[in-house]
């Protein structure tokens, strides 16, 4: 069986993880299958991108054998080498989606724990249900997060609940992790209301939502205040007039909805 699936339905493209007998945690195959899923959409005709795990967990982090021989092995020869251009393939799990052009909207459910975690903060919006419970499990094992979530933690919430989950590795309910700005809305069927969003954003203006995308990446990097101010202007030139714009403009005259 795939460990990852991808279909693509009105421009949306619902990428699933499939292993649910191991509460889909994330082996060595896992890895790969969820890289390379998510840079066969980087060139792919699509406006948005749902990103959900099948069964009763999201992802429960990485999985136990696999870490174990990997313990075992030569981690200087897995972990260290950049085989994704800035990152190793366990870190581009969770950077791809970041690279995929187009929003990513996450459902969460169950264990999002570790490494599923991880791969959730790469999305751009993440809906979770009440009953999920989330965690930067690494601790426990002795270890710290190192699939991204040191690039991306820091853009969402403050440091010292940065510190207090990767020393205690405690799963936090949903409803605390969207007040600490992990999770951005609660939904009974959180699967349901990512698809909801992801409709949404496929129904605005192509060009204008990756501009977006494409913005919001400059602006969260190191970038002074005179590059982001720049690339703002640049993105915008490159919007007004074109032809995506005029027909938000035409439909908008017409009380229609525009068509792309």
């Amino acid at each position: 069986m795939p460990r990852v699936t991808t279909k693509v339905t009105d421009h949306i493209a619902h990428v699933t993880l499939t292993r649910a007998d191991k509460m889909n945690a994330v082996d060595p195959e896992m890895a790969d299958a969820i890289v390379a899923a998510g840079l066969a959409l980087i060139d792919a005709d699509i406006r948005a991108v749902v990103l959900s795990g099948e069964g009763k967990s999201f992802c429960a982090g990485l999985d136990v054998m696999s870490f174990a021989a990997l313990a075992a092995g030569d981690p200087e020869g897995v972990v260290m080498p950049r085989t994704h251009g800035t990152t190793n393939l366990f870190q581009e799990v969770a950077m791809v989606w970041r690279r995929v052009p187009v929003p990513v909207i996450c459902a969460l459910q169950g264990a999002v724990y570790g490494a599923g975690f991880q791969l959730a903060l790469g999305a751009d919006v993440r809906v979770a249900s009440p009953d999920a419970r989330l965690a930067v499990m690494e601790m426990k094992w002795g270890l710290i997060p190192d699939m991204g979530g040191m690039v991306l933690l820091p853009q969402l919430t403050r440091s010292d609940v940065i510190r207090h989950l990767t020393y205690s590795a405690e799963p936090v309910a949903a409803a605390q992790a969207e007040r600490w700005g992990l999770v951005t809305e609660l939904a009974d069927d959180p699967l349901a209301r990512a698809a909801e969003i992801a409709t949404g954003i496929a129904a605005r203006s192509p060009s204008a939502i990756r501009a977006a995308k494409r913005l919001i990446g400059v602006a969260e990097s190191e970038a002074d205040e005179a590059t982001v101010l720049l690339a703002e202007s640049r993105e915008q030139t490159d919007l007004i007039g074109k032809p995506h714009q005029m027909e938000v403009i035409a439909a908008n005259m017409a009380k229609r909805a525009p068509k792309f």
